[in-house]
């Protein structure tokens, strides 16, 4: 039987929001001891961004091109990136509350752009209520069995000695779940059936993987499904996910292999070694086309069609540098790698600000505030390169939806190709820094005389010719062909 995964998620281009630094509305009341929006972004230091902020700029994302938005955790927290919850039936009020998030999903909803929110289920925060009651209550705690208490008091503060209880990467502020409490099991699969409930979309799963129970997650996507059949499940997982992803569990898993590969390709020699070393897609791999290919065909051998179609395929986020910066500010890697992205089966995600050029290193440089106060730092060409692949994206189905085969990987040069129902379309990639022609072998593809042009530009047309097209590509450059609609 073929996993059954949400049909929209096929159309969709997702944009990942870190709500503290996207938007700041006026109409939000604020505590007073914020930083400066666009100050050096600090690990503890709020801006202030709220979800109002995000409603009152629906118009930028939905001109970008998004239908999808991925916010990193919204709900009550003590901490700037909320992942350390108090609260999870209560959105943040510096963020607007629960209103605000009623609100959001409305007004995104009458755009047709999907809301997903981060469900931080295998660790809660010192400030959650059970684990509050134990530090207050100790031995007497009615709570006693929602973590793994070790010994008292709770060494919950001195930093000079372990916590004596289960903690995410020993973190004292990050009590891990006890997820084979009955108890526990039925908070967290009710937490999720509530928001879905609540209008939203879907779930991104954050470390997922670290509740190592596969009866649990089956019985989260039984609940969360039972709400809603379309909502998306995606795991934060960097390593292979096959056993989350045969359609019990999960619907797909941020890409960081596919991330990884294009690091090695599109940036390759010149990648940031001080910025990529702290994340599990160091060392990205030996550059080159050949190697990018054997890369992206093992990933692709390694889930169902139906898998594939809604991975969920990043070239940043909130937990790695930013691509220019992993690139040391090299953009055309960045363009290659989003032309690439945008062109390939699954979901594309963009992370807030990368398509103006937005740099920043590792956490929590990364997580730098949207430049809405400074629009001539933004990096216009760069955006209009987004709009446009996005648009292209939206408007040709096979990029989307059709089948997909490398059909030239040597040296710095790639081409690929997406068909459906009659539509080709034929991607070339020039990762060199010197002048390419490059015949791509049409094969199986395409018979000769087969017109192709570039989309929105009709004098470019030219012709399949002795089972190949024939491109030349500048330095640092790729080039899009597709035959005309079919009709």
């Amino acid at each position: 039987m073929q996993p059954q995964t949400p049909d929209w998620v096929r159309d969709a281009v997702f944009y990942q929001i870190f709500p503290d630094r996207f938007a700041r509305s006026v109409t939000v009341p604020k505590p007073k001891h914020l930083d400066e929006w666009g100050a050096t972004p600090t690990y503890h230091g709020y801006q202030g961004g709220d979800l109002i902020g995000v409603i009152e700029h629906l118009d930028y994302l939905q001109d970008l091109g998004i239908n999808a938005i991925y916010f990193t955790p919204i709900f009550q927290s003590a901490s700037n990136h909320r992942y350390h919850t108090h609260d999870y039936e209560k959105v943040d009020p510096m963020l607007g509350g629960n209103s605000a998030l009623g609100r959001l999903i409305e007004e995104a909803h009458a755009r047709r752009i999907r809301v997903v929110l981060d469900g931080v289920f295998n660790h809660a925060s010192r400030g959650f209520f059970q684990f509050h009651d134990i530090m207050e209550n100790g031995q007497n705690s009615a709570y006693l069995d929602w973590f793994h208490i070790n010994g008292f008091p709770l060494n919950a503060y001195d930093a000079e000695k372990k916590p004596n209880y289960g903690a995410w990467w020993g973190l004292p502020a990050l009590p891990k779940f006890n997820t084979g409490s009955p108890e526990v099991r039925e908070f967290l699969w009710g937490i999720g059936r509530r928001w879905i409930d609540a209008g939203i979309d879907g779930w991104r799963l954050d470390v997922p993987n670290e509740i190592d129970d596969d009866s649990f997650w089956r019985e989260f996507r039984r609940r969360v499904h039972a709400g809603n059949p379309e909502a998306y499940i995606v795991g934060e997982v960097w390593t292979d996910s096959q056993r989350w992803l045969q359609g019990d569990m999960w619907d797909a898993v941020m890409n960081y292999q596919f991330t990884k590969a294009c690091v090695a390709y599109f940036i390759g020699e010149k990648v940031n070694e001080k910025e990529l070393r702290p994340t599990a897609l160091h060392p990205a791999g030996a550059p080159g086309a050949e190697s990018f290919k054997r890369a992206i065909e093992r990933l692709l051998g390694l889930y169902a069609p139906e898998i594939n179609a809604v991975m969920l395929n990043l070239l940043g986020s909130h937990d790695m540098a930013r691509f220019v910066t992993l690139a040391n500010d090299d953009v055309s890697a960045f363009r290659l790698a989003t032309t690439f992205q945008l062109t390939y089966p699954g979901a594309p995600s963009i992370y807030y600000g990368d398509e103006v050029g937005l740099r920043g290193g590792h956490d929590p440089f990364n997580r730098g505030a949207f430049p809405w106060h400074r629009p001539e730092a933004w990096d216009r060409d760069l955006l209009h390169e987004f709009q446009r692949l996005i648009s292209l994206r939206r408007a040709r189905p096979a990029l989307r939806r059709g089948s997909f085969k490398i059909l030239h990987a040597a040296g710095d040069l790639l081409a690929h190709t997406r068909q459906l129902d009659g539509e080709t379309i034929v991607v070339a990639f020039n990762a060199a820094t010197r002048h390419h022609k490059l015949s791509i072998p049409m094969q199986g593809v395409a018979d000769d005389d087969t017109v192709f042009e570039e989309p929105g530009k009709p004098r470019s047309a030219q012709k399949v010719q002795a089972g190949a097209l024939h491109v030349e590509l500048p330095p640092r450059s790729s080039l899009i062909l597709a035959t005309p609609f079919p009709g």
